[in-house]
């Protein structure tokens, strides 16, 4: 038996099923190519599996990062805005106190506070309801209890400081004297 070289190699053939055979050498060796386009189909099948994975872990790593951007924004902008509130407690009390005529020094100053106060409300902040509502130990920290009948039981009777969330986060809770009605 004679080798044959790579000009004398014999075309490749078909069998009953379409897969290529070729003749390795004039024995009749046959080697089928149908279990290397199994290998290649695997291989392939698997390699898209891979890139499946792939993409979903980048759109989860994506998602995953613009969630933790968001989340990082809101946190800058609660503690700018908690850096503000006594800025604005301070403008509060300066309009409680003082005379009732109307000097221009003191239109300037509600002028100033109201500007304050929309700036604050754009961003998302909103005062904590307290005066006649019921004592809620998420928003409101009682720093008096007082015995009274004139009121309901756990009723807010006074605000000493205003409480405010900023969109859906308690920045501060509001400092409130609480009703204790033994009648109730």
């Amino acid at each position: 038996p004679h080798q044959l070289d790579a000009e004398h190699e014999l075309p490749a053939a078909e069998n009953a099923e379409g897969d290529a055979v070729t003749i390795d050498s004039p024995s009749g060796r046959v080697s089928s190519e149908s279990s290397e386009v199994q290998k290649l189909r695997v291989e392939r099948d698997t390699l898209i599996d891979r890139l499946a994975r792939l993409q979903a872990e980048f759109e989860n790593a994506r998602k995953r990062t613009a969630r933790e951007q968001q989340d990082f924004r809101e946190y800058a902008l609660a503690d700018a805005v908690k850096a503000l509130l006594p800025i604005l407690d301070s403008f509060e009390r300066a309009l409680q106190t003082g005379s009732a005529e109307r000097s221009e020094f003191r239109s300037g100053v509600e002028l100033i506070y109201k500007q304050l106060q929309d700036a604050l409300l754009k961003l998302g902040l909103r005062a904590i309801p307290a005066r006649g509502e019921l004592f809620d130990p998420h928003l409101h920290e009682a720093i008096e209890m007082v015995d009274t009948t004139e009121a309901a039981d756990h009723q807010i009777l006074e605000e000493l400081q205003r409480g405010y969330k900023l969109k859906d986060r308690l920045l501060r809770p509001s400092m409130v004297r609480v009703a204790r009605n033994p009648k109730h």
